[in-house]
């Protein structure tokens, strides 16, 4: 049932954010926080739901929101109720999921999940799986195989029910057919933009209006509390870099693995085909073999021909129209016959006919490439980085607790962690709780951390971090900014030009929809259009997003059709629609695009009413006070 999986480029995409990322930001920090093993948030059919399950996946989301927001996310937004609660619900169905695959049989064999794991990059080295770099993967990372499998495993078969929603929903031809015209479908679009800037000079503000703003929206003029930092931290990059490798090690290395350095040779090759079936009788494979006999006897007298004969009498349909040639191929990807004879030859070289399965192949070697091997001292920087970053993902996992532990322990000073990872401390630039100008401490858990209790009000270090994949950090406060309002004076001027903007906008709007008014009732509304372009869906011809999407809401029933919208910056946006043209057809593809998109659509509808339905048998319980715990 899952002879597929190994190859579905889409699943091991999943699996690797799914997996992957949660250990990569938060593997060596879990080293450090064991105490929430046994509370849970919630339980599902009698399966519990951690409060350390729920953290982490609650770290998870939020590094994605930072990662989406490119930092600017708030910490309001990030710790939110609506969050939270999203989170465990996500939790919650992925368990009413896994309890009802186990229930009705479903498995995932160690020789399938030996297949995906096969084909995760994380553990490939040339393209191939490397038992050595997934081993050490792990180590780095301080999981345990069997955890990993486990999870692994969980998430194929969650994969495989919702690929079987997908694959097994039904929409009707008539409904594909007029989603696939409408989508094809184009118009001709022209607009006008009334701008702000245009009514700013009919705005009259009442004297005490900027005054009024100022003392109804304080956070909008309040500087944030600001914090400078001392900090240290440990990367596994410099571990790696204080590790020295004995040169008989790297010799050793070498000579027990040759193979790595070596490229495998590839040949390329064009053949004609004068095909016979394996079962044939002894006269039809004689009359093959004379046929090709003969050819070769031509191509020895006049070699040049053996693209015009392959085109004109080869039987291999893949190949004959271009002459025969079948590209580069290695060992093993031939019939041993065909290769025993390519790799026996020289580039330029015509076999004679060689007998295999298929029928006689007549052989012309065009090329050679690979085969070659690198030295010893060609090899020797690869080899020692390797061994060194080996070494050094076996002691990170050690080094970080010692590390966590010193910062916790001798929280009067960050000099003793410092001793540890071998670095000295820095100092950072002022920092807010929302943001840090330096990229390895723009962090959420860490400016978290930053603004805690114990930096601020003790003078202690932080807590211990993983900012990135190997990548610990440790604070200490230098100098602390409370919160101040900026002085009214200060901002008077950019609050009456924002609240005239305002105005102007909403002048701006109301002119756009009175005119929109007379359009429609045909009317002459003194609109100077832009040019008429010819507009799809997936074709906006310089027009915004908004834009296009107004214009084909509109009802085209008579036409020239007009609408309008406001613009997210301000004013409005008149929008004429003079001319539908429908497809001719609809290309399958197309069609074929269209039909995978709204199975997909009503695949997920079906998943949602199906947990739905689990959900209410499921005996679902939350711990809501545990929830709300921050």
């Amino acid at each position: 049932m899952f002879d597929l999986i190994h190859g579905n480029k889409r699943l091991i995409q999943i699996v690797l954010a799914i997996i992957i990322l949660p250990f990569l930001f938060f593997g060596v920090d879990s080293y450090f926080r064991t105490s929430e093993v046994s509370v849970e948030v919630a339980t599902v059919g009698g399966q519990r739901i951690s409060q350390q399950e729920f953290n982490r996946a609650l770290r998870d989301r939020q590094e994605a929101i930072q990662r989406l927001t490119g930092g600017r996310a708030s910490p309001e937004l990030l710790d939110s109720a609506e969050l939270r609660f999203d989170v465990l619900e996500s939790l919650i169905r992925k368990q009413l999921l896994l309890n009802r695959a186990y229930r009705s049989g479903m498995t995932i064999s160690d020789q399938q999940l030996d297949k995906v794991i096969a084909e995760l990059p994380v553990f490939q080295r040339d393209g191939k799986f490397s038992e050595q770099v997934a081993e050490q993967f792990m180590k780095s990372q301080g999981m345990k195989a069997s955890t990993f499998r486990a999870r692994l495993r969980d998430d194929l078969m969650l994969q495989h029910m919702d690929d079987a929603f997908g694959e097994t929903s039904f929409a009707p031809r008539t409904v594909i057919d007029l989603l696939a015209r409408i989508s094809e479908q184009q118009r001709e679009v022209s607009a006008f933009t009334i701008a702000p800037d245009k009514f700013t000079a009919q705005v009259k503000l009442d004297t005490d209006a900027a005054k009024k703003y100022y003392e109804s929206n304080p956070g909008e003029f309040r500087v944030p509390e600001q914090v400078r930092v001392e900090y240290v931290t440990l990367t596994l990059d410099s571990l790696t870099s204080q590790i020295a490798i004995d040169p008989a090690e790297v010799r050793k290395y070498y000579d027990e693995h040759r193979g790595q350095f070596e490229t495998k040779q590839e040949r390329q090759a064009s053949h004609i085909l004068i095909a016979v079936e394996s079962a044939a009788s002894a006269e039809e494979k004689q009359k093959a073999r004379a046929r090709a006999e003969e050819l070769y006897r031509q191509l020895k007298q006049k070699p040049d021909r053996f693209g015009e004969l392959a085109k004109q009498y080869s039987q291999d349909p893949g190949s004959a129209a271009n002459g025969g040639d079948l590209g580069y191929f290695g060992r093993g990807t031939m019939p041993k016959p065909f290769e025993d004879a390519a790799f026996g030859m020289k580039a330029g070289e015509i076999s004679a006919p060689v007998e295999t399965q298929y029928g006689f192949h007549i052989i012309r070697l065009a090329g050679i490439k690979g085969g070659q091997g690198r030295g010893f001292e060609e090899a020797r920087s690869q080899i020692e980085s390797e061994l060194k970053r080996q070494r050094a993902g076996r002691k990170f996992a050690e080094v970080a607790e010692h590390f966590n532990n010193v910062a916790f322990e001798q929280s009067e000073s960050l000099k003793p962690a410092a001793e540890i990872a071998k670095t000295a401390a820095r100092q950072s630039g002022w920092m807010t709780r929302e943001h840090a100008a330096d990229q390895l401490l723009n962090n959420p858990k860490l400016l978290q951390a930053v603004f805690s209790e114990d930096v601020l009000k003790n003078r202690r270090n932080s807590q211990v971090v993983e900012v990135a994949p190997g990548v610990l950090v440790t604070v200490r406060l230098l100098e602390h900014k409370p919160s101040t309002m900026q002085p009214f004076d200060e901002v008077r001027e950019a609050v009456v030009k924002k609240l005239t903007l305002q105005r102007a906008a909403q002048l701006a709007a109301q002119d756009g929809r009175e005119r929109l008014e007379k359009l429609k009732q045909g009317k002459d509304a003194q609109v100077a259009w832009g040019a008429a372009q010819l507009v799809g869906r997936a074709d906006a011809k310089g027009f915004s997003e908004v834009v296009l999407k107004q214009a084909f809401r509109a009802d085209t029933g008579k036409l020239p059709a007009y609408t309008g919208l406001d613009n997210p910056s301000g004013g409005y946006t008149l929008i004429r629609v003079s001319r539908v043209v429908e497809p001719e057809k609809v290309e399958p593809e197309r069609r074929k695009q269209v039909a995978e998109a709204l199975r997909q659509l009503l695949g997920q509808e079906e998943m949602l009413a199906y947990i739905a339905s689990l959900k209410q048998k499921g005996g679902v319980t939350i711990g809501k006070e545990l929830l709300d715990k921050k």
